[in-house]
């Protein structure tokens, strides 16, 4: 709709555009006015553009368009010399616009911006067209572009379910393949259990006749152990009883050899001691030798009275142990038991030890003291005492029967003597040619 001032023929710049620029118009009369813009001074600019006048063309289009195309609605004077410019620029255009037959070829865009610039008569009919124009030109165009596009999204949509539909034959394909291998893995899986719960029966079976045969062995090795242990202790035994015969034999031997060398230095003892004793002259009587007198080393008839000593006189004890070859034994127990009983058995036997070491360094007589091996707890950690025998009776025998076997190893008629209150063990001795002397009469002679 085109309005009119007066009733005179129409003015192009009295014609007002009833509706918005359209956008494409629009961008037409910026990039005229960018174009337009480079060939005036600053002065002929308005005053709000003059601060983009050393911008480009394109700078102003993109920062100044919105108050280049302000400035050329409002300022008449303004569009007056951007259209001289455009008219300099495109003289045949704007020589059709005048005319008022613009060419058929222009495009409607053009014509729209350069009469929206001049403002010739009819110039809004000229605008609304070229809008409409576009508007149908932008709308076939998104037509054919959305034909395009629709075009475009259809071959992709066939594009798409080909390639769905090889997919699917594809994924298909697999399936009934990995279906087939999942069968063929459910049968070995199926045949491997199968063998497993054989091959776990083979291997509970192979175990029970494991433990069977290890439990056999085992049998058979602890047989065999038992069998090996015995014969070795009769090995032992037989090698103990072999040791023990060839010791008896040579013992045997031997202990007859000592005591036949000890009854015979018994015998040269005894016979100088009873030559010393009786005072016996040499065999070839001399004339000195019949002179009534006393020698050296004669008894005299006071040395004869005082040989007549009690039984329980020490000095009894003295004469015993100055025999030959004398051999003293002593019941140890029963003597400490005499002398000290309230004391320890270990205190006891030192004590008692101490006091026979004593006498056997004074008399030179052998020495033996025999202990009872059943009062032990333990066995003795002890070193005898120079010249005395320390004997400790085996389990299952007394010191009274070891007393009696010391006895009997002597040879006849080696003085022996025992001291011991035991009457038992006097008895016995005496019967076996010792001489049995009371505990008493030892204790008084050690003290």
């Amino acid at each position: 709709m085109v309005e009119t001032t007066g009733g005179g023929p129409q003015d192009g710049a009295a014609e007002v555009l009833d509706r918005p620029l359209p956008d494409g118009v629009r961008r037409k009369v910026v990039q005229i006015v960018a174009d337009g813009f480079g060939g005036l001074t600053v002065v002929e600019l308005p005053a709000q553009l003059r601060q983009y006048a050393r911008f480009t063309p394109s700078r102003r289009a993109k920062f100044a368009g919105n108050a280049m195309a302000a400035a050329l609605e409002t300022d008449p004077l303004f569009r007056q010399r951007i259209g001289e410019k455009l008219r300099e620029a495109e003289p045949e255009l704007t020589g059709a616009l005048d005319s008022g037959s613009p060419p058929p070829a222009a495009d409607p865009l053009d014509v729209a911006a350069a009469a929206y610039v001049l403002r010739p008569p009819g110039w809004v009919k000229l605008v609304t067209a070229a809008g409409e124009e576009a508007q149908r030109a932008d709308a076939e165009r998104a037509d054919e572009e959305t034909r395009a596009e629709l075009e475009r999204l259809r071959a992709e949509l066939d594009r798409a379910r080909e390639h769905t539909r090889a997919e699917t034959e594809r994924l298909r394909a697999e399936l009934d393949a990995a279906k087939k291998e999942t069968d063929s893995l459910h049968r070995k899986l199926r045949s491997a259990l199968a063998d497993v719960k054989r091959g776990e029966a083979a291997l509970r079976k192979l175990r029970g006749e494991m433990e069977a045969v290890r439990a056999e062995g085992q049998a058979q090795v602890s047989a065999a152990e038992s069998e090996t242990r015995r014969l070795k202790a009769r090995f032992g035994e037989t090698e103990a009883a072999l040791e023990a015969a060839r010791r008896a034999a040579r013992e045997g031997r031997s202990v007859e050899d000592m005591r036949v060398r000890l009854l015979l230095d018994t015998v040269l003892d005894a016979a100088q001691g009873l030559r010393r004793e009786l005072a016996l002259p040499p065999v070839s009587v001399r004339p000195a030798e019949t002179v009534d007198a006393v020698e050296p080393g004669r008894m005299t008839p006071k040395d004869i009275a005082a040989r007549a000593l009690s039984e329980d006189d020490p000095a009894v004890l003295d004469q015993l142990l100055a025999l030959p070859q004398a051999h003293l034994v002593v019941d140890g127990y029963n003597v400490t038991k005499t002398g000290y009983p309230q004391m320890p058995l270990e205190k006891q036997r030192l004590r008692l030890l101490g006091q026979l070491a004593q006498l056997a360094a004074q008399t030179g007589a052998e020495v033996t003291c025999v202990f009872d091996g059943a009062e032990l707890a333990a066995p003795v950690l002890l070193a005898p005492p120079r010249g005395v025998r320390v004997l400790f009776s085996k389990p299952g025998v007394t010191a009274d029967e070891l007393i009696r076997q010391l006895v009997r190893a002597e040879p006849p008629g080696r003085p022996v003597i025992v001291a011991s209150t035991d009457r038992e063990v006097a008895d016995g001795i005496a019967r076996a040619g010792a001489r049995p002397v009371a505990s008493a009469v030892l204790l008084k002679r050690l003290s």
